[in-house]
């Protein structure tokens, strides 16, 4: 215990005497020092010509670094310390005369920073601790330093690399050379992120010279996955393995000849901890992990202390896979231990990545451009509804029900005493409906048959049922799920397996057969598979959960993503062509409830291929149609045979299917259209940057059309239709509507008589009801508020009326295919239009409200022509998008989204003047006629 007189000085000198001792230094008195006594001897109040340096630090007796020690209040103010070290540091040494001292540390026993002298455009950086004196002396040995030798690293081959991973590891070498200690990687799930990390950590020891590099994980199955690419990874002729040696961690050994260590964070984070990892705590990420609850709900995970047998310099760089999900709170501690360059990897990265990785994003490769470039296939989104699964439904007292327990699944009978309500939160939690998980089974199935994969017919004239992904709740619904699929498709055990973390089969043996084999058809899963495995013969995900986090989501849906080699397919799906896409089945919503970054390209279904071809070439330059055109273009180009694609070049003057599509995705890219704007105004001048930015899109545009010429798309469509006769062959007559056959019809009659009863009976009383039913000359009176109060009281009264529900209800029953609502209101709107008789099927509303605006702009330019200019016409289109959606608008609406981002009412104003009250009012009246 220290003395109660001692000075503030004097106890942090006594930290820091021990933070030496930890770190290898024998600390020793000026007076009695012994240089040979040990490897690493640091002398106190070693004499300078500057003055007396408070640590003089030997390695082998030879002096290499020296020690500033300040109180705890002067270590804040570490930046005006810094000069008066540096005069230590190039003063001389009693004794040693004039010695260049390379490393230089400044602490106050709290914090540390370490300063490399020999490095170009030397920067101070924290650390956690002192370096241990083999590590100072295994960089003296080095003709430079690290950073030094990042100077020198040699020019990357593009060859073996696509694009995106030539880009990615090109800019991290300039980030490292920049000397910034935090990098990350954005790249789309599948585009291969472990084969980029393999590239450069390959560089990085072989021309950096770098000690050893950790890549780490968040579960057993990543690291799993990254071991083997490290294995079968060649860098040219020579194989990773045969120059360096990798290890993943399953014990607290770290192997001296390691040069790559691959480790999961909860295994490092108990290294460091000096403790024992139950093995189940690698199987979760840490955001989920029970191993990781259970440990707080008996005691605060301490904070990490320095651990003498894992030094601070174990690793130069440090990889974090999937870096968005586990790198933050308790977690963090780990990457902040260890004196090393942090690199990210994730293809879904949120705020709080950006801000951790300190905004140093090195390249950006979004799931879209993955698809135009053939690197990823698209997607699209089928809905399963259910009564029971929008609306929940209630238990009464005096039912006989049985009742499960969780754990061990045993079932008892029991009469209820009093009703029991329950929502679709509470399903397959509290409550198991087996008629509800039936009923989306027995829809997916029809859906796979009619709709989403028809024709799959094998040898044995059977229908083959693509290899299917569900994601279940929990451990006990994923059973339920499982019993029902092999009931419902007429299949035994091998056709329906559960992989999670509680079977008894080896999980990595499944995986790997539900990847290879023909059997299991489809697996059923909670986290294990949700993120991180590659299943590339993967066609459907089917969504029997919720989802909360959108990262979660978004690496969810990329275990659909990956592309896969026809015979690799066939191989696992003989009845399968290629795999062109895949299909997100969403059984609860989710894709309606979360606002993701990426999206399904298809904005234009149900128009046939040559029509969107034609509307291209004829100049049309509208977003969904470009968007629509490159998803099918990329579908179709997985399909194609050389002499096809040599065909298509040939019409199209030497460009792919997937260059045209990556120019129809730029036209509409916000960051493709910056660029261009950029270029554009270093070759001439423009009024504003409005005029650039409107000038690059037109050349994007324009380019991308270029190639859409009569003979490319008569030569597009013919390989089309000749790739197409083949799949139609089948089922041609049996394609429905998935989910309102038979039973389901009665409901959505049901459904859609309930809401038109409930709308007739409160129209007296419900103003805007009103004036929809009995008052069509004050439609333009209608607002935002009135519509909001229908909604409300809807939603209050009928909480089975779901807007949405009844939405998908009559356009089924209406056998109609239009655009699926954005929101509650909008759909509610599509609903008491169709109640009303106003609209002769659902979902005109919007169609009308184009019509109206077209014939609204052709009028205002008959006696004018371009009276608006493209500034003010990109306003007309938000106007009318928002009635479309609202029915109504208002100058106060100019001050909320999306008006607001693009300078609100002012805005307006000053685009329009006076003419802006007079436009508000002639679109309300006229748009929705």
């Amino acid at each position: 215990m220290a003395p109660t007189n001692q000075r503030p000085e004097d106890s942090t000198r006594d930290k820091i005497d021990q933070m030496l001792t930890a770190a290898g230094w024998e600390v020793q008195d000026n007076k009695s020092h012994n240089l040979w006594a040990a490897k690493g001897v640091a002398i106190k109040e070693y004499q300078t010509s500057k003055g007396p340096a408070d640590y003089l630090l030997f390695i082998d007796a030879t002096p290499v670094g020296i020690v500033e020690a300040k109180r705890e209040e002067e270590g804040q103010r570490m930046v005006m310390v810094e000069e008066q070290v540096k005069k230590y540091a190039t003063a001389s040494l009693r004794h040693l005369g004039d010695v260049a001292i390379p490393f230089v540390y400044i602490t106050n026993s709290n914090k540390t920073w370490f300063t490399d002298f020999r490095d170009p455009r030397y920067r101070s950086k924290e650390t956690f601790s002192f370096h241990r004196p083999e590590v100072l002396q295994d960089q003296l040995r080095k003709d430079k330093s690290l950073l030094g030798r990042l100077q020198e690293l040699p020019a990357l081959p593009q060859e073996g690399l696509r694009k995106a991973q030539y880009e990615a590891i090109t800019n991290l070498e300039a980030s490292f050379r920049n000397n910034r200690p935090r990098a990350l990687i954005q790249m789309a799930t599948g585009a291969g992120k472990t084969y980029t990390a393999a590239t450069f950590s390959y560089r990085l020891l072989e021309y950096a010279k770098a000690k050893r590099i950790l890549f780490l994980v968040d579960t057993k199955n990543l690291g799993e996955q990254a071991e083997q690419e490290f294995m079968n990874y060649r860098y040219g002729n020579r194989k990773f393995t045969e120059d360096y040696n990798v290890q993943r961690l399953s014990s607290s050994y770290i192997a001296p000849d390691s040069h790559v260590c691959i480790s999961t964070i909860q295994r490092l984070y108990s290294i460091l901890k000096g403790e024992e990892l139950d093995e189940s705590a690698e199987m979760q990420n840490p955001n989920e992990s029970t191993w990781l609850q259970d440990k707080q709900k008996k005691s605060k995970p301490q904070d990490v202390a320095y651990n003498p047998a894992v030094p601070i310099g174990t690793f130069d760089f440090i990889i974090i896979d999937e870096c968005h999900r586990s790198i933050y709170n308790l977690w963090q501690q780990v990457l902040d231990y260890f004196d090393a360059y942090l690199v990210g990897l994730t293809a879904t990265p949120d705020k709080r990545t950006f801000g951790f990785f300190k905004e140093n994003v090195v390249s950006e490769y979004t799931y879209e451009q993955s698809v135009a470039d053939g690197v990823n296939v698209p997607y699209d989104v089928y809905r399963i509804d259910t009564r029971i699964s929008s609306q929940g439904d209630r238990i009464q007292a005096g039912w006989q029900v049985l009742r499960r327990d969780k754990r061990s699944r045993r079932e008892r009978w029991q009469t209820e005493d009093q009703d029991t309500d329950y929502s679709k939160k509470e399903l397959d939690k509290k409550v198991v409906n087996p008629s509800q998980i039936r009923n989306v089974i027995k829809a997916f199935r029809t859906a796979l048959e009619r709709e989403l994969f028809p024709g799959r017919i094998d040898r044995d004239g059977r229908y083959q049922v693509p290899k299917t992904l569900i994601f279940a709740k929990t451990d006990s619904h994923a059973d339920d799920i499982i019993r029902i699929v092999r009931e419902e498709f007429d299949e035994g055990d091998e056709f329906c397996k559960k992989v999670t973390y509680r079977i008894d089969e080896d999980p990595a043996s499944l995986i790997n057969r539900f990847r290879n084999d023909y059997d299991p058809r489809i697996a059923v899963t909670v986290d294990m598979i949700a993120t991180g495995t590659d299943v590339r013969p993967l066609e459907v995900l089917l969504f029997m959960r919720d989802v909360k986090s959108k990262n979660y989501y978004e690496q969810m849906k990329g275990r659909g993503t990956r592309i896969v080699q026809q015979d690799k397919l066939r191989e696992v799906s003989s009845a399968a062509h290629a795999k062109t896409h895949f299909v997100i089945v969403d059984a609860v919503g989710v894709e309606e409830r979360l606002k993701t970054d990426s999206r399904p390209l298809e904005r234009k279904r149900g128009v046939p291929l040559s029509d969107l071809l034609g509307a291209v070439g004829m100049g049309v330059a509208e977003e969904d149609l470009y968007l629509s055109l490159a998803g099918r273009l990329s579908r179709l180009d997985k399909q194609l045979d050389p002499e096809q694609r040599g065909r298509i070049e040939a019409a199209s003057g030497g460009k792919n299917l997937n260059q045209i599509s990556a120019a129809l995705l730029h036209a509409w890219d916000p960051d493709a259209i910056a660029e261009r704007a950029e270029h554009l105004r270093r070759e001439e001048q423009y009024p504003s940057d409005e005029a650039a930015t409107e000038a690059a899109q037109k050349a994007l545009i324009r380019e991308a059309a270029a190639t859409f010429t009569g003979d490319f798309n008569d030569t597009v469509d013919n390989i089309r239709r000749q790739l197409e006769q083949l799949i139609d062959t089948h089922n041609i007559d049996e394609v429905t509507y998935s989910g309102w056959a038979g039973e389901a019809a009665g409901q959505a009659s049901q459904l859609v008589e309930e809401l038109s009863d409930y709308l007739q009976q409160h129209k007296e009383e419900i103003t805007a009801l009103r004036i929809f039913y009995d008052e069509p000359y004050r439609r333009r009176e209608l607002t935002f508020a009135m519509l909001k109060e229908v909604l409300s009281k809807l939603k209050a009264d009928k909480p089975r009326l779901a807007p949405l529900a009844v939405w998908e209800a009559w356009a089924a029953l209406d056998k109609a295919n239009p655009a699926r609502p954005k929101s509650e209101l909008t759909a509610l709107i599509a609903l008491i239009r169709r109640a009303a008789g106003i609209d002769s099927q659902i979902g005109t509303h919007e169609k009308t409200v184009e019509q109206n605006f077209k014939k609204w702009i052709f009028a205002a330019n008959a006696g004018q022509p371009d009276r608006y200019t493209p500034g003010q016409m990109d306003w007309l289109r938000m106007l009318r998008d928002h009635i479309a959606a609202s029915y109504h608008i208002e100058a106060d609406d100019l001050d909320y989204t999306p008006f607001d981002a693009q300078g609100g009412r002012g805005k307006m104003f000053q685009l329009f003047g006076k003419e802006m009250d007079s436009i508000i009012n002639e679109l309300n009246e006229v748009l929705v006629a």
